[in-house]
């Protein structure tokens, strides 16, 4: 809450300094609303009111300041100003002469008091005085001047500062500035006019004063000390705005900070470690409410195979950074940095349980593709692992044999629970993959007997039984057309193999039971529907050119011949036929 209100009230503040009264007023509402209680809020909302001529609420505002800090004179000269621009002079000779009690060598309540003595004599019955007396009179003229981007910079500068206190003392000292270019140009902000602000020399008359004693002023400049009721006056802050000696160090201190940490990226880049983290350490001993500091020292540590070092600068960072409400991105990225610690701990104590434990607990805060890439490396490395331990091809094969002796006994359940050990001892077997698809296959598991079946393959391309277990899947799944080609392609390894070729033949003789009508309308509409449902058989039918070559075969026999010397075409159409989606009579 109260960082939320330092951030409010520099807004108000920087908008203050660029004359947007305005958004000041509601930055320094903002703060308000988060810190009731802070009289400096009350005191910069009040100058910013009475930037904008609204008096009646920046007295408002004074006064709760007053009320909140009764010892703080800068809260009686926001009340006196506010009071002046109200025109109640004696109002305003009252709470100046308080700041002063608490503060009596305080220059901008001995000028306020000034301006407020002055106006109860214009009260008394000195007459009106004239619009050019009242443009230089009160708190307005400088409020006006700080507004205005034309003379704003001007109060910066000491000699226009105090040009304009002479001025406003008395108004008929104006004859003696007309020379200066600034002081015509605020003459004119404060009468709301635009000068022309070139010299005489450039072809413009300046108002006021007759030829000689423009002359004269031009060759005897006033010597101000020398002339009767004057009185050097000291140059005033022309921010009204109230920077604490906290602010001030604050600001110095993240100054100081931003630099060690630069100077620790810098470091870290050129992999000078222990520089590195000197810097870091300093960055964390000015400002402990950033956690990034803390991330990249663990990083360092990281670098330098310290991690033991890293994991506890991670779990800082999550710790402070719960405390602080920081965003979840930063506490994500302090445990993915403690999850890779962890990660290369594990390859010595072989346990990545922690390790993926932290990454699942970074994704929580936030899905970064990064870290679930770290968590999948972990896992794989923590299976990797466990398969390693558990690998014992002797094992392997005594299991493999009781699965065999089960399979002989018709037991296919225990059959898979032995063959899936055995693959647990020795995952790189084909003769175990083999064996169970076919216990797949007599349990009507038949997606499984298949994955089985290609695993094996894949092991070991030469192995016949692979082909076998496959295309005896396929064919129970009534995929003949696949089924064919299995068989095939493992006669390519063992022309002679008898199961390969029986596959073959009971595959021919499905196909061509299909081809001539031969199938039963419970056999054909199951087929049908069976090929329906392959991607290949959807593509040829929803393919236009076979849509063509299908319809010539019905109507065009003639052009039908055509067609059949395409072995592309015919392909398709040993499909369709097999699927029995196509009958030949």
């Amino acid at each position: 809450m109260a960082a939320a209100a330092d951030e409010a009230k520099s807004k108000g503040n920087a908008a203050f300094a660029a004359g947007n009264f305005t958004d000041a007023v509601r930055h320094f509402t903002e703060a308000i609303n988060l810190s009731p209680n802070n009289h400096v809020l009350y005191s910069n909302r009040s100058a910013a009111y009475a930037s904008l001529n609204k008096f009646s609420e920046a007295l408002i505002d004074a006064e709760k300041t007053v009320e909140l800090k009764p010892d703080w004179s800068k809260g009686y000269s926001r009340v006196g100003a506010a009071y002046l621009g109200l025109n109640n002079y004696n109002d305003a000779v009252l709470a100046y002469r308080k700041g002063l009690k608490i503060d009596p060598n305080n220059e901008m309540l001995k000028s306020g008091l000034s301006d407020a003595q002055s106006g109860q004599g214009r009260g008394r019955g000195r007459g009106p005085s004239s619009s050019f007396g009242d443009a230089f009179s009160g708190p307005e003229m400088w409020a006006k001047l700080t507004s205005d981007p034309r003379t704003r910079t001007y109060l910066q500068q000491q000699d226009f500062v105090r040009m304009m206190q002479d001025i406003q003392k008395n108004p008929n000292n104006l004859n003696f500035y007309m020379k200066d270019q600034r002081v015509m140009q605020a003459f004119g902000v404060l009468l709301g006019m635009k000068w022309d602000t070139r010299t005489p020399e450039e072809g413009v008359k300046m108002p006021g004063g007759s030829p000689e004693r423009k002359r004269r002023a031009e060759s005897e400049p006033v010597k101000e000390e020398k002339r009767a009721g004057y009185k050097a006056q000291p140059v005033p802050q022309p921010e009204p705005v109230e920077v604490s000696e906290e602010e001030k160090e604050l600001k110095e201190r993240k100054v100081l900070v931003l630099k060690e940490k630069e100077a620790g990226n810098v470091a870290y880049k050129k992999k000078d470690f222990e520089n590195a983290v000197q810097l870091y350490s300093k960055a964390i001993e000015l400002d402990d409410a950033d956690i990034s500091f803390l991330t990249n020292r663990a990083a360092v540590f990281l670098e330098m195979g310290k991690y033991e070092d890293c994991m506890k600068d991670c779990d800082k960072a999550v710790e402070r950074g719960r405390e602080l409400r920081s965003d979840y991105k930063m506490i994500a990225r302090a445990l993915t940095r403690k999850g890779t610690a962890l990660v290369k701990m594990a390859k010595i104590s072989k346990d990545y349980e922690p390790a993926i434990e932290t990454f699942q607990k970074a994704l929580t805060e936030h899905r970064n593709p990064e870290t679930l890439k770290k968590l999948n490396e972990a896992e794989k490395a923590k299976k990797e692992l466990e398969q390693q331990e558990y690998f014992d091809p002797q094992v392997a094969d005594e299991e493999r044999e009781k699965g065999n002796q089960f399979f002989k006994e018709q037991k296919y359940p225990e059959a898979v629970s032995r063959y899936t050990e055995s693959l647990r001892r020795n995952p790189k077997d084909p003769r175990t993959y083999s064996n169970r698809a076919a216990c797949y296959t007599k349990l009507g598991a038949l997606p499984e007997g298949l994955k089985d079946a290609e695993k094996c393959i894949e092991l070991d391309p030469t192995f016949a039984k692979g082909y076998t277990r496959k295309g005896a899947v396929q064919f129970f799944m009534k995929e003949f057309e696949n089924a064919m080609e299995t068989y095939q392609a493992g006669l390519k390894y063992d022309p002679q193999n008898q199961e390969l070729l029986d596959g073959v033949r009971r595959c021919v003789e499905q196909m061509k039971k299909a081809s001539h009508g031969d199938l039963t309308p419970e056999e054909l509409k199951e087929r049908r529907a069976k090929g329906m449902q392959d991607p290949e058989i959807q593509n040829i039918l929803t393919d236009p050119v076979m849509g063509q070559v299908l319809g010539d075969f019905q109507e065009n026999p003639k052009a039908a011949q055509k067609h059949m010397k395409n072995p592309l075409v015919m392909n398709k159409i040993k499909k369709l036929i097999s699927a029995g989606i196509l009958q030949v009579k």
